[in-house]
């Protein structure tokens, strides 16, 4: 007995000191240690490409069931990149651009509606500060005025409903939301209101649009949008646009701290308002507008599009106009609702391809359609052009118009 209790405690020795053998010097019975397997390097050109892939699904104009996920796990890729990483990305502005505090903004998109509303339904904008000031100034002058009725928003244009959502988590609705949200609070009587300049190609996706459900309204009112009628040719006007010229004219003379239009035209000065343009017959309501301004004898107002539609509007026929009436100085302003990309990056940056960088610097601009440049000789210097970048939709006279028009329907 007492040979075997010797035998398995030696035993035991035998198992621990092998034992700490192993753990010391590895499984291999080596002396050196064993390596930790190597980590894969990170591809930041990979990672930054996957997420460029991820905001262009989202750059698209139909919303789907996976819209939701999608933006979502964008900005969730996004926010896991590092700062280097981030600068790899193309459409890196996406999310990382400054356009001011999302929170200031109300989205209007809450139930117990009651039986009736009024729907604003505007283009939209990405830029926070202008969606506040210019559409919720308009959303806000409508409620004022119609304080028995609840007023709620819709945005035609999905790519930026879906850019608002995944870089801010505001959620806006789209056409067919805000009418189903009607329908499913029971909403009786619908007052739609466009923000809107023309009867153009988004004002007739709107009618189509509510033409689909009008049957579950009692009623269903679609109101003008800002200028009006289009009329048959550049010579028609009519008192939208009368009033909306006079307005725009005088929020320009007043921020540009001049004492009156003809003050500036003294300086040498004139305004040029930027519009969008488009193929749509309603184009000619931006050479409608040029007649209104002359009529009021608004000599040095001048009006031009982005897209160059009217061929009169595109940038280099708008300098030279400006030119040959003797101006040396310019003021750009937006003739849009809202001063969002367009009136950021089209008009006013300081950058080859702008309105902004055209009037200053002169040279070849690119003219959409044109086989070649358009060389639009000197510029104006620096000193002599600057930017307002204020749309419409904050201007009270153009808020009282678009409460008026809301008005006739009612």
């Amino acid at each position: 007995m007492k040979n075997f209790k010797k035998f398995l405690i030696l035993g035991l020795v035998f198992v621990m000191a092998f034992s700490m053998m192993m753990l010391t010097t590895g499984c291999g019975g080596n002396d050196e240690p064993a390596e930790e397997p190597a980590e894969e390097p990170v591809d930041d050109a990979a990672a930054a490409a996957a997420v460029d892939e991820m905001i262009a699904a989202i750059q698209v104009q139909e919303r789907t069931d996976e819209t939701d996920a999608q933006c979502e796990a964008a900005k969730a890729a996004w926010d896991a990149l590092t700062d280097a990483q981030k600068e790899l990305v193309e459409e890196g502005g996406y999310f990382a651009d400054d356009t001011g505090d999302a929170s200031a903004d109300d989205p209007l998109n809450q139930d117990e509606i009651g039986e009736n509303e009024i729907l604003v339904v505007s283009f939209g904008t990405s830029f926070n500060d202008s969606r506040a000031t210019d559409i919720g100034g308009i959303e806000k002058a409508i409620q004022a005025a119609n304080p028995d009725w609840s007023v709620r928003r819709a945005f035609t244009a999905q790519i930026i409903i879906n850019h608002v959502q995944a870089r801010d988590g505001e959620k806006i609705d789209n056409m067919d939301q805000a009418l189903q949200r009607a329908i499913d609070n029971g909403v009786k009587n619908l007052v739609i209101q466009p923000t809107h300049l023309m009867h153009g190609a988004e004002y007739d996706e709107l009618v189509a649009a509510v033409d689909t459900v009008k049957d579950q309204f009692d009623s269903v009112k679609i109101a003008e949008p800002l200028l009006g009628e289009v009329g048959a040719d550049a010579s028609q006007v009519n008192t939208d646009k009368e009033t909306a010229a006079k307005a725009m004219v005088a929020e320009a003379v007043k921020v540009a701290g001049a004492d009156s239009l003809d003050a500036l035209d003294a300086d040498g000065t004139a305004i040029v308002f930027m519009g969008h343009g488009t193929s749509h017959n309603a184009a000619v309501t931006y050479s409608q507008m040029q007649t209104q301004f002359n009529e009021l004898g608004y000599k040095n107002v001048f009006v031009g599009t982005v897209e160059g539609n009217p061929a009169e509007t595109a940038f280099p026929e708008v300098k030279k106009a400006v030119e040959a009436a003797g101006y040396t100085k310019v003021i750009l302003r937006p003739m849009m609702v809202v001063a969002g990309d367009h009136a950021n990056n089209d008009m006013a940056a300081d950058e080859e391809g702008t309105w902004y960088y055209g009037f200053v610097n002169g040279g070849e601009f690119e003219v959409e359609g044109a086989d070649a440049p358009v060389d639009t000789g000197a510029g104006f210097g620096a000193e002599n052009v600057t930017c307002q970048i204020e749309g419409l939709g904050r201007i009270a006279e153009i808020q009282a118009m678009y409460v008026a028009h809301t008005a006739a329907v009612m």
